[in-house]
């Protein structure tokens, strides 16, 4: 079961890196460097497509396709069908090995239906125009593949766990956090796929309000292309502050539980190194969403913001995962 545990492992960083290189994708505009799917121009690379793309740019040299929007595309491409297959591996090997491993395959099978529906949202994400509803349930796939592999590698790859002290005081504390920090996730992906990053260009206050005008009807209307409302009209600057200020007051949230919880485990024999680097994760992620805002959104900074998501989530989960398996 050594092969299994080390595709386990290798999905996993896989996995981080296309989370991070679908966010470089999309706060670079290259979602539609491609217009179709999963070819680019029905060729398998850019520079097989490179006279169609041309031919694009041409028409339109401040459109979406250009050479180096399409590579961005398609090595993103290239990267979560690597992912897949090797998710599928994971499934047949976890299914063959069944009594093997250290826990039920479903997780395994799970995870293989969850990476062929976040193809579809790929598919439907270039198909439909980045419409929002479709790149942030995206996103979210991706996060929820992350989540998942990180569980599944610490039960097959993870130490044992006996002898540990009890923990069951903690655990409201890691599943507060991990929920808390679940919904900001969610809500940073409507801010990033409705480009309401810098509806508020100040910090702390809004417009310099505290609580500025906003459209909240419209801001969270699911059902409706980008960049417009459900009435076909351009989505205002109220709607897309509401977007960004509900990011803002959902991040007191996070900071409240999840600082709690990275405080009690810093305090817990066994559980110190993980609350202290929650601890930091947290101050980081907090710290690159203010400097965003001050610094007007770099591509660096905005990626970063990103994958500072992914390993806050990823260390929630083995928090919850010790908190629920230790005795």
């Amino acid at each position: 079961m050594s092969l299994y545990r080390k595709l386990i492992i290798a999905a996993l960083l896989l996995t981080f890196g296309v989370v991070a290189l679908g966010a470089y994708v999309r706060l670079s505009d290259a979602g539609l460097g491609c217009p179709d799917w999963p070819g680019c121009y029905g060729k398998i690379t850019p520079h097989h497509a490179s006279e169609h793309i041309s031919q694009a740019l041409a028409q339109n040299p401040e459109g979406p396709v250009s050479h180096a929007k399409a590579w961005k595309e398609m090595v993103h491409r290239y990267f979560a069908g690597t992912l897949g297959l090797l998710v599928l591996a994971i499934a047949v090997l976890g299914w063959k090995h069944r009594h093997e491993t250290r826990g039920s395959p479903v997780l395994a099978i799970v995870l293989l239906g969850l990476i062929v529906f976040q193809a579809l949202l790929g598919m439907w994400t270039v198909t439909e125009l980045l419409k929002p509803f479709i790149v942030t349930g995206h996103l979210i796939g991706g996060m929820a593949t992350l989540a998942l592999l990180t569980w599944l590698w610490q039960r097959e790859c993870g130490p044992s766990l006996a002898g540990m002290a009890d923990v069951r005081a903690l655990r409201v504390w890691g599943v507060l956090a991990l929920a808390a920090v679940a919904v900001q996730i969610v809500l940073g992906g409507w801010v990033s796929t409705n480009y309401a990053a810098l509806a508020c260009t100040d910090f702390p206050t809004c417009h310099g309000e505290w609580v500025p005008e906003m459209d909240f009807e419209h801001a969270f209307a699911l059902h409706r292309e980008l960049g417009m409302d459900a009435s076909g009209n351009f989505l205002s600057l109220q709607a897309l502050t509401a977007i960004h200020w509900m990011h803002r007051l959902w991040a007191l949230a996070v900071l409240v539980l999840a600082g709690t919880a990275a405080f009690k485990l810093a305090r817990q024999r066994g559980l110190c190194v993980l609350g202290a680097l929650l601890g930091v994760l947290l101050l980081a992620q907090i710290g690159m969403g203010i400097a965003n805002v001050w610094f007007s959104l770099p591509l660096a900074l905005a990626v970063a913001h990103n994958a500072g998501a992914a390993l806050l989530l990823a260390a929630l989960v083995v928090i919850n995962f010790k908190l629920f398996r230790m005795r």
